[in-house]
């Protein structure tokens, strides 16, 4: 096998993660713009992260600069496999103690959408995008993080393509619902060895019973939510949806909860709140059956809205003619109140991983329209997500050699003087406190320092 050309070296620590990636690429130029990529994801966020921004030129002006059209090349039509890469970058969180997935944290599944204008690039078109909360023209990407009580990061990613844009329609082998590409994305990240407690996700989700009926084949615990006026079947004096079923349950209070369990939520501002938690009865769904109903709430007797989950899940009840423990012949252990309110409360760290990839790593800011050049793209912002976490957990180290000596030089605004930054002579040796350094080490541990102490629980 022949040697690899050597490649100019990414600044500082940059290097050793993208060296990790090299027996990917067969070209030089390959290597080259891999670095380029991921540092300009990595800068100070000034402006969108286009192919401009990330080779350094002015906007719209400079789209035709040689530097630009090198990156739009590498996205667009160079030979490489964004699955390899994503592959790699697997195996090296597998590989990373701090990072590891185990058995006690979870699958977090989910879409997010993004607007793009017209119809020339790949996935577009009219569906609802969560991020502004309506439906628009742009593109739905599937994801399934993984997550703890400490870190949360993607693990595959697939956008939907709407039925609209193939030959034919609903009926075209190529066309997957969401709740589809979703099973299947959980169904890999258990192939590929991430290990989870369950697969979590909101009630677009848990409300769909194709998909919960794809995790139950595939023999994935789930915990998801549904919608409190969910309607079901059932005798006209049962309840007929989950607020009317945990409406039924016995509440005195505090001092006499009926079927209510107390479970503390612990935040990660250190404060402590007690919200209660109770199996319900929903039509098939109780306590004992396949499918459980969970209600968990800040307060019983009112159940608000923001504050009230309605959570079904596979997970059996301990002590029940279910539970493994009592020779029930199941695989998955049995899950207590407070251990399901846990996986769920879970489920919000994938909140902050679309602010992070989206405000700060540039994952909607991509200028290519082929579907290869959008993976690729998404791609590579998850190895920048993943550089990120190395570092946070990487210990401060003196400055090193590629370290630059200088301030981050930035343009001036038209119409106004500029004053050269003055030079320091020393870099920040831990996690910055802000986001406005250029160099890898302390902007990356400052992008994920950022989100991590506004996470939602503990």
């Amino acid at each position: 096998m022949s040697r690899l050309v050597s490649c100019p070296p990414a600044p500082g620590p940059l290097e050793g993660f993208a060296a990790e990636f090299d027996g990917l690429f067969t070209h030089l130029a390959q290597r080259r713009k891999f670095r380029e990529y991921l540092a300009g994801l990595l800068a100070p966020r000034e402006r969108s992260k286009t192919l401009t921004c990330l080779a350094g030129a002015e906007p719209v002006v400079g789209s035709k600069d040689a530097a630009v059209q090198r990156l739009q090349y590498f996205l667009s039509e160079s030979c490489w496999e964004p699955d390899a890469v994503n592959g790699r970058r697997l195996e090296l969180l597998l590989a990373n103690p701090a990072l590891a997935p185990h058995a006690g944290g979870v699958l977090v599944i989910d879409d997010s959408g993004d607007r793009k204008d017209g119809t020339a690039t790949a996935f577009t078109g009219p569906q609802y995008l969560g991020r502004i909360g309506k439906t628009d023209n742009g593109i739905v990407t599937v994801t399934a993080v993984w997550a703890d009580e400490r870190v949360y990061y993607p693990v595959h990613a697939e956008p939907y393509c709407p039925a609209r844009r193939l030959p034919q329609g609903t009926r075209d082998p190529a066309f997957h619902t969401k709740w589809w590409i979703a099973a299947d994305l959980a169904v890999r990240a258990a192939e590929d060895g991430f290990g989870f407690r369950a697969v979590t996700g909101d009630c677009a989700y848990g409300d769909t019973d194709n998909f919960r009926a794809a995790l139950r084949e595939a023999d994935l615990p789930f915990v998801l939510a549904v919608r409190p006026r969910r309607g079901t079947w059932a005798r006209e004096s049962d309840a007929h949806t989950p607020v009317e079923a945990a409406r039924r349950l016995a509440w005195g209070g505090p001092a006499a909860p009926g079927g209510w369990t107390p479970v503390t939520r612990c935040f990660r501002d250190g404060s402590t709140r007690v919200w209660w938690a109770a199996d319900a009865v929903l039509g098939g769904w109780g306590p004992d059956s396949p499918t459980r109903l969970v209600v968990a709430t800040a307060d019983p007797g009112t159940l608000p809205q923001k504050a009230t989950w309605y959570l079904v899940t596979n997970l059996p009840r301990p002590g029940g003619p279910r539970d493994p423990a009592r020779g029930a012949g199941q695989e998955h252990r049995a899950a207590s109140l407070p251990e399901l309110v846990r996986i769920y409360g879970l489920r919000h760290w994938i909140e902050q991983s679309y602010k992070q990839v989206k405000d700060e790593l540039g994952w909607a800011d991509f200028q290519v329209r082929s579907a290869l050049a959008i993976r690729r793209h998404q791609a590579l912002v998850h190895c920048a997500f993943t550089f990120c976490w190395e570092q946070w957990f990487t210990p401060p180290g003196p400055s090193d050699a590629t370290a630059p000596e200088t301030g981050p030089v930035r343009r001036p605004e038209r119409g106004t003087s500029h004053v050269p930054p003055a030079p320091t002579s020393l870099l920040a040796q831990g996690p910055a406190r802000g986001p406005l350094l250029a160099h890898p080490r302390p902007h990356a541990a400052a992008l994920v320092e950022h989100l991590v102490h506004q996470a939602p629980t503990s």
